[in-house]
C-alpha cells in the first residue's frame, strides 16, 4: 500500500483512476464496495470501536468518496450532500442570525433566490456585489459583522471571473471566511483552497458526476475548526445526506472527471472562437477568449482550460435566441450542465422575473461529442433564422 506522503504527491489523473482503492480492506476489490447498512453494532463495552454509529452521519461508502474529493481539492475534510443546494445552504445555516454575508450579483439562481428570501427572513444580512470589482468588495465589508464572502467563478451564466486570492485577502483582513463555488471550474482546473479559500462547494450533480443521473453536493474545508464542526452538525441534524447508492455512482463518475473536463474545455474554446465573429452573434461570453474582461485572472487561477460553459448573445434578441434553441438537433434543450451530453438553454426564461440574465442569451454546456458536429449544428440553426 502506498504511504500517505506518496498519496499526497499523486497526480489527479492517478487519484481518479484508482480512487484510493489501496485504502480498501482485506477484500482486495478493485471497485470500492457499496455499504448499505443504516446502523451498526455496539461493542460489548458499549462503545463503537469501528467509529460508525448510524447511517445518517456515518457510512463507509460515503466516507471513501469524501476522502477522494478531499485529496483532489487538497483540503482537510469533505462532506457530501443530497444536492448542491443542500451543501450551499448548510454553509449559511452554520452562521448566526445577524451575520452579514457578501454574495455575487450574478450566481446560481436558486441559491441567489434562497439568500434573498429565506436566508434574510431567518436573519442573515446579504449584500449582492459585483465580485469582479475588488473596490466594491472592499466597500461592502462591514467590520465586525461580515462573516462570509461567497464566490462563484466562473459565475453562471455570464461567466464573469473573480480573483479568488484577492478577495480572500480582503475578507481575511476583516476576519471573514471565503467559500468558493467551483462547480464549473472543478478541481481539475482550479483549486480554490490553494488560492486562500476557506471552503469549496460543488454541485456534484454537474461535472463531478458527469452523467446526469445523480443529485449531489460537496463541501471541502481547508481546516478543521469550530465552523466546520457546526456545518457538520447542520448536515446531521437537517438530514441533507447522500445515499450510499448515489455515493457509489458519484465515485464511478469521478473516475473520468479529468478526461471529461479537459475535453469539454477544449471544445468550448473552439466553439467560442468559431462564433466570436459570427454575423448573427453579438457577443460570446467565455473566459478563454482574450477579450474577456476576466481572461488574465482566469489564466492565473485556471490551469489546463477555461471550462466547458459559455454563453452566446444574439443580434436578433430574444426571438433569435429562442429560435436557435428550437432548431438545434444535437444540443439538448435542458436545464443543468456538466454532463457528457451538450445542453442549450434560454436561461432568462428559466429564471423569470428579476433575472440579471439578458433575454438574448443562450447558455451552453459543452459535452464530449465531436466539436465539429456541435458547431455545425449551431451553424445550421443560426442559418435558418
Amino acid at each position: 500500500m502506498p504511504g500517505k506522503n506518496m498519496i499526497n504527491k499523486l497526480k489527479q489523473a492517478t487519484v481518479l483512476a484508482q480512487v484510493h482503492i489501496d485504502k480498501i480492506s482485506q477484500t482486495a476489490e478493485i471497485i470500492p464496495p457499496l455499504h448499505l447498512s443504516t446502523t451498526y453494532v455496539r461493542d460489548a463495552d458499549n462503545e463503537y470501536s469501528s467509529g460508525l454509529v448510524y447511517g445518517r452521519p456515518h457510512n463507509p461508502t460515503i466516507q471513501h468518496l469524501e476522502k477522494v474529493i478531499t485529496t483532489l481539492e487538497q483540503g482537510a475534510d469533505t462532506m457530501v450532500f443530497g444536492s448542491g443546494m443542500a451543501a450551499a445552504t448548510t454553509v449559511f445555516q452554520a452562521l448566526k442570525p445577524g451575520d452579514h454575508v457578501i454574495a455575487p450579483k450574478v450566481m446560481y439562481w436558486s441559491l441567489r433566490n434562497w439568500l434573498a428570501g429565506m436566508a434574510t427572513e431567518w436573519g442573515l444580512q446579504v449584500s449582492f456585489v459585483e465580485l469582479s470589482d475588488l473596490s466594491l468588495v472592499q466597500a461592502s465589508i462591514q467590520p465586525g459583522k461580515t462573516k462570509l464572502v461567497w464566490i462563484e467563478t466562473p459565475a453562471n451564466p455570464l461567466w464573469s471571473i473573480t480573483d479568488i486570492s484577492a478577495v480572500c485577502d480582503i475578507a481575511h483582513a476583516a476576519d471573514a471566511r471565503v467559500v468558493a463555488d467551483s462547480t464549473v471550474s472543478t478541481p481539475i482546473l482550479t483549486q480554490p483552497i490553494l488560492l486562500g479559500a476557506d471552503m469549496v462547494m460543488h454541485s456534484a450533480t454537474k461535472y463531478l458526476n458527469g452523467h446526469s443521473d445523480v443529485l449531489a453536493g460537496v463541501l471541502v474545508t481547508a481546516k478543521l475548526d469550530a465552523f466546520w464542526e457546526r456545518a457538520q452538525q447542520v448536515r446531521t441534524n437537517h438530514g441533507g445526506i447522500l445515499s450510499p447508492r448515489d455515493g457509489s455512482q458519484l465515485l464511478r463518475g469521478l473516475r473520468t472527471l479529468h478526461l471529461r473536463v479537459r475535453e469539454s474545455s477544449r471544445s468550448a474554446l473552439a466553439i467560442a472562437e468559431h462564433f466570436d465573429q459570427h454575423a448573427g452573434v453579438s457577443s460570446v461570453l467565455y473566459p478563454g477568449l482574450a477579450q474577456h474582461p476576466g481572461h488574465d485572472i482566469a489564466c492565473k487561477q485556471m490551469t489546463g482550460g477555461f471550462g466547458g460553459m459559455l454563453s452566446l448573445r444574439f443580434k436578433g434578441g430574444k426571438r433569435a435566441a429562442i429560435g436557435v434553441a428550437a432548431r438545434v438537433k444535437l444540443w439538448k434543450r435542458a436545464t443543468s450542465l456538466g454532463g457528457v451530453e451538450s445542453l442549450i438553454e434560454h436561461r432568462a426564461s428559466v429564471e423569470g422575473a428579476n433575472t440579471p440574465v439578458p433575454d438574448d442569451l443562450l447558455r451552453l454546456s459543452v459535452g464530449i461529442e465531436d466539436v465539429n458536429d456541435l458547431i455545425a449544428d449551431l451553424d445550421q440553426a443560426l442559418n435558418q433564422l
